[in-house]
């Protein structure tokens, strides 16, 4: 599938777009360690092709390694908003993309999607569901997690003065072993 990533300021942190073509069928399965614990994530390439494509990019250029989750909501909406380097909210790749959403999208615990600052303004930054949530059907929908993954997002309203930090190497494809400090994917 082709995919646009059209420039749009400076990157948070220094990065290249992906390529323009994302491949349209299959799963990446990735594990995001936080200083809490790991998150396991399938992303569904089917579902958001252009948003994995970018994603897994970012992770491969450690875009994600040593950044820290900068928003944490637990009342109304429960998220964990990770993705942004300058640990800000406003920072991004430096490169817009599309969004892939249907009306039918709902966000339930342990949905991973695409934070946005409107319409086909998708850069980095991506929230991880650990408790059902009512929102718009305005967020691309790329990924789930595990239990296991909703537990450790879903303890840190109890943690909320220690910071999450998305580890060294943070986001990475999971090999079949993988270190303590990686977020790897799945060949």
């Amino acid at each position: 599938m082709q995919c646009s990533y059209p420039a749009d300021g400076s990157p948070a942190k220094p990065v290249d777009p992906p390529s323009e073509w994302a491949p349209a069928a299959g799963e990446v399965t990735v594990t995001l360690r936080l200083t809490a614990g790991d998150v396991p994530i399938t992303m569904d390439r089917a579902k958001a092709p252009c948003t994995v494509n970018s994603v897994v990019s970012l992770a491969e250029q450690g875009y994600f390694d040593d950044t820290q989750c900068h928003r944490l909501t637990d009342y109304g909406i429960f998220v964990l908003q990770c993705g942004d380097p300058s640990a800000t909210g406003t920072g991004g790749p430096g490169y817009t993309f599309a969004d892939e959403v249907d009306p039918s999208l709902t966000y339930g615990a342990g949905t991973v999607a695409m934070a946005n600052r409107g319409r086909d303004t998708n850069g980095s930054q991506f929230f991880l569901v650990y408790a059902d949530t009512q929102l718009s059907p305005d967020y691309t929908v790329f990924g789930t997690m595990d239990q296991a993954g909703i537990d450790v997002v879903g303890a840190s309203p109890r943690r909320a003065s220690t910071p999450w930090t998305a580890r060294r190497r943070s986001l990475r494809r999971r090999s079949p072993r993988p270190s303590s400090a990686d977020l790897s994917r799945s060949r």
